[in-house]
Parts: structure tokens; sequence; C-alpha cells
């Protein structure tokens, strides 16, 4: 008994890593180029989108583009500004290579709670490049808790300051920027606010069900120690929750992903009409003539919602 006991086992082990692979085979199979150095299974829904992309700063170093878009990467915000007078200094090299690689590109803009927002809008207006090929801009809002500037607004401050840098961000490139942040800040200041706005949420260990509250999103910063082709070392890592087509429809200006409306050009949805039901075949009664019929009886049927 031993033996087939050990087999069974055996066979049932090898049975269940094959229902596993199968399972994260989908995931995985979408950029095999790409991985992580530090994996968290929480994420795992976000390795599952099938448009994905990464955002880099100075801290990527010298970054091969080609190699990037080679892997599959189908955008990736740079940051371009922070505060009222610091400019990333590769945000240039950056922009013109992600462009000549062929990768969808947008800038971020980091806030500082302690200078003015006319201050950093007119840094904004002068570095971000109103290119109109370029994703809609990034207001990326956290606390700066390891800056010098730490110093926490009030709600009403900080609700005021995004108003009047997301208002300038729009008028200056002509496209509704997207608003990048974490869960502290999200607790803290955001919900309930701008649900008008795409979203871009930080989460590397969890859904980001169970880290905010909030009904949608757009982006999902799901892990900080990620690896693609054409980087040394780690980078963030990013999906975007939406189909192919509203993907292409929102760099083109007629989604908006934020309100989830179209602007023309959307699909086309055709509604069925109630099916007649088919007449029974007449009974014949004293050769021939059509006599009485008993009454249609109607097929109960269950409809079921679609989720």
């Amino acid at each position: 008994m031993r033996p087939r006991i050990l087999e069974r086992a055996t066979l049932g082990a090898i049975a269940l890593c094959g229902l596993l692979t199968c399972l994260a085979a989908p995931a995985a199979a979408l950029y095999p180029k790409k991985s992580d150095s530090a994996p968290h299974h929480g994420v795992r829904d976000a390795r599952r989108q099938a448009i994905q992309g990464i955002d880099v700063s100075r801290w990527q170093g010298e970054i091969d583009w080609a190699k990037v878009k080679d892997a599959g990467t189908r955008f990736a915000f740079i940051k371009a500004t922070e505060g009222g007078d610091h400019l990333d200094p590769n945000f240039r090299q950056n922009w013109a290579g992600a462009k000549r690689a062929g990768v969808a590109r947008g800038a971020y803009h980091f806030v500082w709670w302690c200078r003015p927002a006319k201050d950093q809008v007119r840094w904004i207006k002068r570095h971000i490049p109103r290119d109109p090929d370029a994703l809609p801009p990034v207001l990326d809002v956290e606390w700066q808790n390891d800056s010098q500037c730490t110093r926490k607004v009030s709600r009403e401050d900080a609700l005021e300051k995004m108003r009047i840098m997301l208002a300038a961000l729009h008028e200056h490139t002509g496209k509704k920027p997207i608003i990048y942040t974490d869960i502290n800040f999200h607790e803290d200041i955001l919900e309930g606010e701008f649900n008008d706005y795409p979203y871009w949420l930080r989460s590397t260990a969890a859904p980001l069900r169970h880290r905010y509250n909030r009904e949608k999103w757009e982006f999902w910063q799901f892990t900080t120690t990620g690896r693609v082709p054409g980087i040394t070392g780690d980078v963030d890592r990013n999906a975007f929750f939406g189909s192919e087509r509203e993907f292409a429809a929102w760099r083109e200006g007629r989604f908006d992903i934020g309100s989830r409306k179209w602007r023309g050009g959307e699909p086309k949805v055709q509604v069925a009409g109630p099916r007649a039901l088919p007449t029974p075949p007449a009974r014949l009664v004293n050769g021939g003539s059509d006599g009485p019929r008993p009454p249609g009886r109607v097929p109960s049927r269950t409809v079921q919602a679609k989720n």
C-alpha cells in the first residue's frame, strides 16, 4: 500500500503544479522579457493586464529605449519637474529617446506642498513640452516625508493647489491630466475628490480594492522592483486598466478614461429586439377546414444579468 500511496501523491503533486502553471502562464506570457526582483502575489491582477508600461526618472540612469520598446513596453511616464525650481536632469534625454523608440510617453510633475501653486505652474509651463503626440501629463501628489518639504498642509489647501495645477496642466497641454497618488495621501486628502479625472494608484503588495476607497482607476503602479531590458536595476512597472480600443481612443482624444465618456467613434452595440415566437401549424378539422387553436404557451426564460 505504501508505494501506491506515494505514487498517487506524486501524480497529484504533478497535476497541481501543471494546473498552477496553466493559471500563471497567461500572465507571464504577456511580457516574457520582463521580470521582478521581488515579486508579490498580491499584485497578480495587474500582471494579467495586456497594456503595461513603466515610469522613470534620473535614478534609472542611461536607458536603452529600443530595448525597452522591444520588451513590450506600451507607455512610459517620465519625471520632468518637481516643486518650483527642479528639472530632472535626464528628462529631455528620456523624452527624446522614448519618442525615437516609439514608446508612448507622458511627463509628470512632483508637487511640493511648501511651494505656492503659481510658482509650480510657472515651472511646469517652462519645462513640460506641448507635444501633440504625448500622453496627458501627470500630477504626482504625495506627502514629502523624506524631503526638505515635510510640512503637511490642510486638506482644503491641498485640494485648492491641486485644482490650480490640474487646470494649468490641462490648459498648457490641451489634455486632461492624470492624478498619481499613494495610499496615505489618498486616504488623507483625495477620497471622493476629482472623480472625473483619471487616477494612477500605487500598491505593490495588495489589490487596489483592498487599499483604496475608490470605485475605479486607470493605472496601477504594482511594483517598484521591476526588471526591464534596457534599464539597469529596478524600475517601476504599471498596468493600464482598459481595452486596446480604449487605450488607442484615449491617446487620440476620442475617449476620456477618467469619466469613461466617448467623444466620437464609440463602439456600436447592437441591441437585439424581442424574438417572435414561431406560429404553431394549423390543425386541420373536418377534412381540412381551420378549426380553433389552443392558446400559445410562452416558455419561461431565466434572464441572467451580465457582470
